[in-house]
């Protein structure tokens, strides 16, 4: 088993009462779909999205209305907000006076020198954090003219507004490059790493529907995070943004980064597999989904093999798992060979093994 991903050392930027950077889990954003000026139907969905395991919320912030909405919609959610702001900088200012736990600002429509002052002022005035959010279909006029290489660029646009920032002593900074094409995006907060040490929110934009949208952002986001950049993420789908939640954690899970629920591992099958595999991992992945994790054990994993060819082996590397024969399962716990089990008695049994396991 692989020793797991060793993060890039960056410092720590506070966002809410939650810390983003190398010292603190990844932690997961989505961002509301809704129109931020209808409160209820916003408050709504990010509530919905922290039960899903949302951690920061992003909105956007298209006028004053909505700017001073943020006010009523923090009263009524838990988690940091983030507010989202293009071309006009007086939007920045007056989601900050609304209680905005950080700023998202466009290096590509947001760069006049004195607008900037202004924000970074207020944001002082409240301890709040800033993200410089490069996008590659909005990159300022005077880079994305110069460049050919569109992840360099996107690199420089985020560096040039960083050093406006430094200027003024601000420092409180999460920086973004992100791009609808996964090798740019990569690229992008490659070279960017190698000349910063803040915290990186990652993420591929405009991936579309899926399945090409999952696979477009758990390849970038997962590639990065394997070479520890990476320290607050949001997957950006043509979908509901519980499926963006929902997606995150099974990336941040699959590498180890966190655990969100208990694990089920099942063969794809093939013409050895001579029991209902794709009906017993369903009833067992409804149930492990139903059991929290707690402090005794923080996951369990659970094998459902099909064959004798690598049944044993990855039932024996689980917590619990059967490796199928004809009409039977073979049933193992950490490792050890327990007894055989019969096909119409294998959910049951597994059901009673997961829910000994953690008692």
């Amino acid at each position: 088993m692989s020793n797991g991903v060793k993060r890039r050392k960056t410092r720590q930027v506070r966002v809410g009462r939650l810390f983003c950077g190398s010292d603190y889990p990844v932690s997961i954003q989505s961002m509301t779909k809704t129109d931020t000026r209808d409160i209820a139907s916003t408050v709504a969905q990010i509530n919905e999205l922290v039960v899903r395991g949302c951690e920061i919320i992003r909105v956007a912030v298209l006028d004053i209305e909505a700017a001073r909405a943020i006010r009523d919609i923090k009263k009524e959610i838990t988690i940091p907000l983030e507010a989202d702001i293009h071309f006009n900088p007086t939007l920045a200012v007056e989601s900050i006076h609304s209680g905005a736990d950080c700023i998202r600002l466009n290096p590509g429509n947001i760069s006049d020198k004195g607008s900037l002052k202004e924000i970074l002022r207020e944001a002082c005035e409240r301890d709040i954090s800033i993200r410089v959010g490069v996008n590659s279909g909005s990159l300022p006029a005077s880079i994305g003219r110069r460049y050919k290489n569109t992840a360099l660029a996107m690199a420089d646009a985020a560096a040039k507004h960083i050093k406006i920032f430094e200027g003024y002593d601000f420092c409180k900074l999460i920086v973004s490059l992100k791009a609808s094409d996964v090798l740019t995006t990569i690229e992008a907060y490659r070279i960017m790493a190698k000349r910063c040490d803040y915290p990186f929110h990652l993420g591929v934009t405009a991936t579309g529907i899926a399945p090409s949208s999952v696979i477009k952002s758990s390849i970038g986001i997962g590639t990065l995070l394997v070479d520890g950049i990476g320290d607050t993420i949001r997957v950006s789908l043509t979908d509901t943004p519980e499926q963006e939640v929902i997606i995150a954690k099974d990336i941040l899970s699959s590498l180890r980064l966190r655990y969100f629920s208990h694990e089920v591992i099942s063969c794809p099958t093939c013409g050895r597999c001579q029991i209902d595999i794709v009906n017993i991992a369903r009833k067992i992945k409804d149930t492990l989904n139903r059991l929290p994790l707690n402090r005794k054990k923080s996951y369990i994993k659970v094998a459902i093999m099909g064959c004798v060819v690598n049944g044993p082996g990855e039932a024996r590397d689980a917590d619990i798992g059967i490796a199928g024969g004809k009409g039977f399962g073979a049933l193992f716990k950490k490792g050890r060979l327990v007894k055989k089990v019969k096909e119409d008695r294998l959910i049951d049994t597994l059901i009673k093994e997961i829910k000994d396991e953690m008692a």
